[in-house]
């Protein structure tokens, strides 16, 4: 392959990168896509594929698509054992960021909803609310008539409206960011009341239970929550013992919502992902599992940190 055809991929890797992460809600996933688009592209009659742009595009939501429908990830996603993977602010994955719609598309309460969509819902919902293509064109990349992307668009953004209770409005991380210092304060201190009083309502819960469970745990009410999160912040032996160490707690933003890292040695170990309402926690996703951790591992240590928000556990 010549050097030219290399460099317009390359050029366009970030966005297919991007792309890709949205469709799968896995990073890991997301780059061997990219990387099967790039051999393809390295096999193709160049010189017939008039915009290079729309053929990547396509190239890369088929492979995403195939990905959705394989028996293996149906039976994966079906047996409640998925989640999303969580990235650190600033990693080119989440990109493109300049509007609301994209921000809320890569967040991790809309990317788990999206599970709930048919694989060509996911994909329509994904170029149009993330990358802005108009409905002939996302009718060209599936394969579809322009009516049946409009179709496919309207049932999507219906059931993630109805199920994404953050709405529109724009996170305040800042604020945000002090209700989940609040909260962290008083789940490692053993101050379940004050828990309880940080949760909305609605409160909701879900956790990979430290990595170790087959299948999700999913919690609801603000006693249960409560109850849970501070048995699993409070320190024992086992629990340090099982973290390769006594972690340190770290605040930081993923996937545009602030989240609790738990860090051991620079080594992330686990993380709890905040959403923030009016105040207090609508709800939390722990994820601890190793392979939904690697590239936010990475990412920190690249990154490097502020003085931890808890330094003794």
């Amino acid at each position: 392959m010549d050097s030219a055809a290399v460099e317009r991929f390359e050029a366009g890797r970030g966005r297919l990168a991007s792309l890709a992460y949205r469709l799968l809600g896995s990073a890991a996933d997301a780059e061997d896509v990219v990387q099967d688009t790039f051999l393809r592209w390295q096999a193709a009659d160049r010189e017939r594929i008039e915009v290079p742009e729309a053929w990547l595009t396509k190239v890369v939501t088929h492979l995403c698509l195939d990905r959705l429908r394989s028996a293996q990830a149906r039976h994966e996603r079906a047996a409640g054992a998925w989640l999303p993977e969580p990235l650190l602010e600033g990693d080119p994955m989440l990109g493109p960021a300049d509007t609301v719609e994209q921000r809320e598309s890569v967040s991790l309460a809309v990317l788990t909803l999206m599970e709930r969509l048919s694989p060509l819902e996911r994909a329509v919902y994904v170029l149009r609310e993330a990358f802005s293509y108009t409905h002939a064109e996302i009718a060209r990349i599936l394969d579809v008539t322009e009516s049946a992307s409009q179709q496919h668009a309207h049932r999507a953004r219906v059931r993630v409206a109805a199920e994404c209770r953050r709405g529109s409005e724009e996170v305040d991380l800042a604020s945000a960011r002090r209700v989940v210092e609040e909260f962290l304060a008083a789940a490692t201190s053993g101050r379940t009341e004050r828990l309880v009083a940080l949760l909305t309502d609605d409160v909701t819960a879900v956790s990979d239970g430290a990595g170790r469970a087959k299948r999700l745990l999913r919690l609801t009410t603000r006693e249960r929550v409560a109850s849970y999160v501070r048995a699993g912040f409070k320190a024992t032996p086992v629990k340090r013992r099982l973290a390769g160490g006594s972690p340190v707690f770290h605040i930081a933003v993923l996937n545009g919502s602030p989240a609790v890292l738990a860090v051991v040695d620079d080594r992330v170990v686990g993380t709890v992902v905040f959403d923030v309402r009016d105040g207090r926690v609508a709800s939390l996703c722990g994820i601890a599992a190793a392979d939904r951790l690697a590239r936010l591992d990475e990412a920190w240590r690249q990154h490097g940190s502020d003085a931890p928000v808890v330094a003794a556990w």
